[in-house]
């Protein structure tokens, strides 16, 4: 770590009334105290250390203590949030410490008998550097979600293979009730994670990134913190058979609408694969005009539409279609329904359900969308640099 490397260690040999300052003047035992006398010292950062960085940690060594307290204050004397490893030796702030700011840390370990023992570090975060990644999630915190949600971080930039590793360990990821699950480098500048089977209805689930000031590559950090919170709502299950020609929807287990449907034709086929309801438009507008082909060229208002894939495959209202519907395909790729049917399932549905559809001759390609659970549980975690 950058800066003047100084251990601080205090012994508690003085009255309480003794002064504190940097470098641990520390105070001292009660009369009634005669016991073994508490020690304390700050090992990082290094008093008026400088150059730390913003994710440092408060690290320290405590014997013969009942207790410990650490308190981090800003240059303003304000107290920063953190909270101390369950080891007792260390301690972290809640968000990265600001690019630039000084800060004071003070540790107090006190014995059975009263005795109070203080150490102190000041210290500087470094100066925000010139190259810093953009780091951002394309989804709005509080909102309720299907049960194939998958969380999402992007980057700025690609990142290289070994600086993912540390990024991960930045990160924490929170469900309630608790399930399994992974992160996945779904590309080079985007980190997914998803459970390794649904989410349960009603599941509580978030991420808290630390990433300011994470080495990122060639120079490039990571520029701020980023958190997302939501719920799972209840399950919603869509399958598309191409056989048949229909769209079986279970909620909760329980199938509770069968719809005709007509997918793409034999020149352009929907994909096959599981994939999850990306957005939901009640009006839209289709607008193909600068395509190739001139077969594949149209502009039309659409409506009850929900998006599948980045390439352009939506479930929505086809009245044109309605004849064909539950008989053959004649679309251009996305699920032609009902307006009826269509209206029924835009009410019903949740950016996260998942949609599978089987039995079309061309599968999802990878990230044409939230494709996360087209990959085997184990090849998924995989795709973790942790593992």
């Amino acid at each position: 770590m950058a800066g003047l490397m100084m251990t601080t260690m205090v012994v508690a040999c003085t009255p309480k009334s003794a002064e504190r300052g940097d470098g641990g003047v520390g105070a001292g035992s009660a009369a009634q105290d005669t016991g073994p006398q508490a020690t304390v010292t700050v090992t990082e950062p290094a008093a008026h250390a400088t150059g730390v960085e913003p994710l440092a940690k408060v690290v320290f060594t405590v014997q013969h203590a009942d207790r410990t307290q650490v308190e981090v204050t800003d240059a303003d004397g304000a107290t920063v949030k953190g909270k101390t490893a369950p080891d007792g030796g260390s301690w972290q702030p809640e968000k990265a410490f600001a690019w630039g700011r000084a800060y004071t840390a003070t540790v107090t370990a006190t014995t059975a008998g009263g005795t109070s023992t203080t150490a102190t570090s000041s210290f500087r975060i470094k100066k925000k550097p010139a190259k810093v990644v953009r780091v951002t999630s394309p989804f709005g915190d509080g909102r309720t979600w299907g049960v194939g949600m998958v969380m999402v971080l992007k980057f700025g930039r690609s990142i290289p293979e070994r600086y993912r590793a540390d990024i991960e360990k930045r990160i924490t990821v929170e469900s309630t009730p608790t399930q399994e699950g992974s992160w996945n480098w779904f590309a080079k500048d985007e980190l997914h994670y998803r459970p390794k089977t649904f989410w349960k209805a009603g599941t509580k689930i978030g991420y808290n990134a630390q990433l300011t000031g994470v080495p990122m590559g060639q120079g490039w950090y990571g520029n701020a913190h980023r958190s997302f919170t939501g719920t799972i709502g209840r399950s919603l299950i869509i399958t598309v058979d191409d056989r048949t020609k229909t769209m079986t929807v279970k909620k909760d287990g329980t199938t509770v609408r069968t719809i005709p449907v007509s997918l793409g034709a034999a020149r352009t086929p929907s994909s096959s694969g599981t994939h999850l309801i990306m957005t939901r438009e009640r009006h839209a507008r289709f607008n193909t005009m600068g395509a190739q082909d001139p077969r594949d060229r149209y502009d039309i208002p659409v409506e009850y539409a929900q998006r599948l894939t980045w390439q352009g495959e939506y479930i929505h209202a086809a009245s044109w279609s309605e004849p064909s519907q539950g008989k053959v395909n004649v679309s251009h790729g996305c699920i032609n329904i009902s307006v009826k049917n269509a209206a029924w399932l835009f009410a019903n549905t949740l950016v996260g359900d998942p949609v599978t559809t089987k039995g079309t001759p061309r599968k999802v390609d990878h990230a044409n969308g939230y494709t996360d659970w087209n990959s085997d549980w184990d090849d998924y975690r995989n795709g973790s640099a942790l593992n």
